[in-house]
Parts: C-alpha cells; structure tokens; sequence
C-alpha cells in the first residue's frame, strides 16, 4: 500500500501543477475546475492509502525480498449465478427509455428494480443458498 499511495501523492501534485499551468496559459474555467478537481481525488486517494499503510501489516508487494506467490491467498467470496442484474437491467433500460419517450414508463420500471434490488440483496437468506 505504500507504493501505491506515493504514486498517488505524486500524481496529485502533477495535477496540481499542470492544474496551475493549464489555467494561467489558457485562461478556460472548465478544464482548470476539472484538473483541480483531479487533483482533489487524487490526494485524497494518495493519503488514504498512506494512512492505513502504516497502520496494517507489511504485505508482499512492500517487501523487495517477496516473489509473486507470497501474496497468494483467498481472494473472496463471489456469488456463482445470480438472474437479478438481468432483472436490474431491464428495469434501468426502461427508466432510462422513460426519459426519451415519457415518464410513463417509470410506473412501470420503478416495480422491476425494486423487486430484483430486493432479490439481490436477500438472495442469501432463503433457498438453496441460506447460511445456516
């Protein structure tokens, strides 16, 4: 983590100067807000990371003596199969299809993406896949 949260912190100050730069040679609001903004992501990533580097142990990517395999481990659980983004998806398409032909359609997608945001966050709680 410690790498990573220096390059942050180096690209937080690239931004910063090329933020300078860019607004005093071109004088444009938008680009300069946007390279300051940039900026303003990017050193907060940089000193979250440096934080809690020093605050965690020193894992394999800090240690120069490692090799690739001492990182190995679990990486975390994934969910084998799921059919509720397919059923947020086409409750997404439609709300956004309601933009372009009418408001309507919200009455009819609003359901959809409840019901498939409620089966996806309680997937886990009844079925074949309940913990016990």
């Amino acid at each position: 983590m410690k790498i990573q949260g220096k390059m942050f912190l180096w690209l937080s100050l690239f931004l910063l100067i090329m933020a300078c730069v860019y607004g005093v040679w071109s004088k444009e609001p938008a680009g300069t807000t946007a390279l300051f903004l940039g900026f303003g992501l990017a050193i907060m990533i940089g000193f979250y990371l440096a934080f809690t580097a020093r605050r965690v142990d020193v894992g394999a990517q800090d240690n120069k003596e490692a090799d690739v395999a001492d990182d190995a481990g679990e990486l975390g659980f994934f969910s084998p199969h799921s059919w509720q983004p397919l059923g947020l998806g086409i409750g997404g398409a439609l709300a956004f299809m309601g933009v372009a032909f009418g408001w309507w359609l919200l009455y009819f997608s609003l359901p959809i993406i409840c019901i498939s945001l409620w089966g996806w966050v309680f997937e886990y709680y009844h079925g074949e896949n309940q913990n016990q």
